[in-house]
């Protein structure tokens, strides 16, 4: 059912097939901070595939804006009854709510699920459709029976414009890899100080001495069997850390068969028998990599580095990506030549008394942050004449 506001119209989708694959993509097409990530096929593929649903908690609720019969803004947009799976962690505000009689759950959530990447997220043809998509959104949000709205890890400008309507910034930090404009892997090292260097070289050379061979595969190269192997090593990750995969082996298939272009897997074999695996998203057009899942059935000393950055830096420079993310959190990944860079998220809490709590402690927050990603500058892995190149 429609809601009218002005000459736009809003919509509630439970189901991306409703929109239709054309009409979507053209529409991230045209915004110029999209990732293949709120892509139709990926999207879709999470929920077809069974990982995001009523089951697992991710409720699908994505929310457009027409004019006229034209699909003009969206928002990927989700019901969740928990907070896995999102990377900006709001589970003391859950237990503050639950201390006061407040019911935390459901809430709405505006994110890629189970990937902290940063990306459009009121995804529009134009300014003033995205403008009048932020307003829809919040009050999408406000006329709900949710507690909440959060959007994550969204650009500055669509942060700022959430703002205005009463949302609160949350600041974040992740670390991300820059091409520098290196002709290849070892130019990269040469730009490094000298320790770091070092320790890289003697990383990758225990994965040498330890009979490791990598391989790179991308497309249609990657066959049913590396996929069938990836997943029992992502799988493998999370049971060694006591917890459930959120993503099936169905969903790996519906991506490797609906958008194969985008798609890196580096495979670690020993005496060629498969022993490892990590997988890449990469998105030519905007210049990026994304470092997404790995996982091992054997364990062989750095050859977490090894397939999860140093391949992937090199693949990078090979295909002229200016920009590599890999994945949330890790200081650990500045010794590897990644530098600290800021995150975003908007917030917003039906809760007048929760709302203003929150408020207090992003306040502090932001502060510590701040303070933080000063603290990391000065522990860059570069020599101190080479430029700080932060997005």
């Amino acid at each position: 059912m429609f809601e009218r506001q002005k000459k736009y119209r809003t919509q509630v989708h439970g189901d991306l097939a409703s929109i239709g694959r054309a009409a979507w993509n053209a529409l991230v097409a045209a915004d110029g901070e999209a990732s293949p990530f709120v892509e139709f096929d990926y999207l879709h593929a999470l929920a077809a595939s069974g990982c995001t649903n009523e089951h697992t908690g991710w409720t699908p609720s994505h929310l457009t804006l027409w004019r006229e019969q034209h699909l003009v803004a969206a928002a990927p947009l989700y019901i969740k009854d928990h907070s896995y799976g999102e990377y900006v962690f709001d589970w003391g505000w859950a237990e503050a709510a639950q201390r006061a009689g407040i019911a935390y759950y459901p809430k709405l959530l505006s994110a890629v699920p189970f990937t902290p990447v940063g990306s459009t997220r009121l995804i529009a043809a134009d300014d003033e459709a995205r403008a009048e998509l932020a307003r829809a959104l919040l009050a999408h949000a406000r006329a709900s029976r949710t507690s909440s709205l959060h959007v994550l890890f969204a650009p500055p400008p669509q942060i700022a414009l959430l703002a205005a309507g009463g949302m609160l910034r949350r600041h974040g930090v992740q670390f991300h890899w820059t091409d520098r404009g290196f002709a290849n892997f070892d130019d990269f090292l040469a730009a490094l100080a000298q320790p770091k260097r070092k320790k890289i070289r003697a990383e990758r050379r225990k994965v040498r001495d330890a009979g490791v061979a990598l391989e790179r595969k991308v497309g249609r190269e990657i066959t049913e069997s590396d996929w069938s192997f990836f997943h029992s090593c992502y799988q493998t990750t999370y049971a060694a850390h006591w917890s459930t995969p959120y993503l099936n082996l169905d969903f790996f298939l519906r991506l490797a068969d609906a958008m194969p272009e985008r798609l890196l897997l580096v495979l670690a074999r020993r005496a060629g028998r498969p022993i490892a695996a990590s997988m890449g998203v990469f998105d030519i057009e905007r210049g990026y990599l994304y470092g997404r899942y790995w996982g091992a059935i054997e364990h062989v000393p750095c050859l977490h580095f090894e397939a999860c950055y140093y391949q992937m830096i090199a693949f990078a420079i090979e295909r002229g990506l200016r920009v590599f993310e890999g994945g949330a959190q890790g200081a650990h990944k500045m010794a590897r030549g990644f530098d600290p860079v800021p995150t975003l998220s908007a917030h917003w809490l039906a809760d007048p008394r929760l709302h203003s709590a929150v408020a207090r402690f992003l306040e502090r927050e932001a502060v510590g942050i701040a303070g933080a990603i000063d603290e990391l500058q000065e522990h860059r892995a570069f020599r101190s004449h080479v430029a700080i190149a932060i997005e």
